[in-house]
């Protein structure tokens, strides 16, 4: 998302639809944002946050230069009048972002077995399938997709809602070296034996995306704080040790995780 976000001037305005917590950090853009939710669990003078449905957005019509749609479409009951809506509020030229699990991976059907489904209502089983619907119902040519992958970091004990699913404790109680141990072993299997234990979903990108989307894989993902790196800019960086395995820290918040080349996933199985 954030190659859109950095594009967008100081006028423009984006809305980060379906965000009970941030999407994005608001220093990300230099755009005007407006955050809406059916719940707000955050409170910042700073910034627009509007309690809301997806169905009947408040805002005049091509209004935001942006909608980011950050792990939102699979919560929407009536996925195509949320569409219908975002086509509506959104410029022309304005861009979209969505990120959505694959519902056949294991890490979807591990969320959902742990939260008892966790409100999905959508299960999204092909970004091509997904991209046509998106690029139909809002008129947006559909630019881009990236496969995503998980440390699980949603289980990390740091950092996940209380009280934690007891069904938790059958897979570590969610402490990072559980976590570590995920993030190494699913990583060895995909490239042993082209499997996506460590595939999450995808991103997806459309209408007036000024740069290139890189869509090769970026398949370090930190295991306490969910950001992605490169394992090329990592390396660059000096940030990758050479301990009983090959780690890296993570440059956002220093935590230690295994690391994996990129390019040995390029070719990950995306059920397309």
């Amino acid at each position: 998302m954030y190659e859109i976000l950095r594009s967008l001037s100081p006028s423009a305005w984006v809305l980060d639809l379906g965000c009970p917590q941030r999407s994005f950090d608001p220093g990300s853009t230099a755009a005007r944002i407006i955050r809406l939710d059916h719940e707000i669990n955050f409170r910042d003078k700073e910034e627009l946050a509007v309690q809301g449905d997806a169905l009947h957005l408040p805002f005049r019509d091509a209004v935001f230069a942006a909608v980011i749609a950050n792990h939102s479409l699979e919560h929407f009951e009536d996925l195509q009048g949320a569409l219908q809506e975002i086509a509506r509020v959104v410029c022309p030229r304005g861009a979209l972002f969505v990120s959505v699990p694959d519902a056949s991976t294991f890490c979807d059907k591990l969320y959902r077995w742990l939260a008892r489904g966790g409100g999905h209502v959508n299960a999204f089983t092909s970004s091509k399938d997904l991209a046509a619907i998106i690029e139909h119902t809002t008129g947006l040519k559909h630019i881009a997709t990236k496969t995503l992958f998980t440390s699980l970091y949603f289980l990390n004990q740091k950092n996940s809602p209380r009280p934690r699913p007891r069904r938790l404790m059958l897979l570590g109680g969610g402490h990072e070296w559980s976590l570590f141990l995920f993030a190494w072993f699913s990583r060895a299997l995909d490239r042993w034996f082209g499997l996506r234990l460590s595939v999450y979903g995808w991103a997806l990108y459309f209408g007036a995306v000024p740069v290139e989307i890189d869509s090769s894989a970026n398949v370090n993902v930190c295991l306490r704080c969910g950001a992605g790196n490169p394992s090329a800019r990592l390396g660059q960086n000096l940030l990758v040790s050479h301990r009983c395995c090959r780690q890296y820290r993570c440059p956002q918040c220093g935590t230690r995780n295994p690391f994996s080349d990129d390019a040995a996933f390029d070719a990950t199985p995306t059920t397309d």
